[in-house]
């Protein structure tokens, strides 16, 4: 499974820093996932879902941790460059294949 496509939309928030859509093989999708800036740097959150508890559930999640280091990196490098370059902002990437 490649992921053929990263989408970053910035936030201005203290810890909530971007949303983020993923798409993999060109025909599926995972939205909500989120740049958070945390204690020791910034980490990828997957979408999830507040339970009635008031705890969270990802409701999607790479099942291997080498899988969610990949999309973690690719994510982040992707962020870079949008802060870099603001216009790529919701924009495919065409260098992820």
């Amino acid at each position: 499974m490649d992921i053929t496509e990263i989408n970053i939309n910035l936030r201005d928030e203290d810890k909530l820093k971007a949303f983020v859509n993923i798409t993999f093989d060109d025909v599926f999708v995972v939205r909500g996932l989120k740049v958070i800036q945390g204690n020791k740097g910034l980490f990828v959150c997957m979408p999830s879902r507040k339970l009635p508890d008031g705890t969270y559930k990802d409701i999607a999640h790479p099942i291997s941790n080498d899988f969610r280091q990949e999309i973690e990196t690719l994510i982040l490098q992707k962020y870079q460059r949008v802060l870099e370059n603001p216009e790529l902002q919701g924009t495919p990437d065409p260098r992820i294949n």
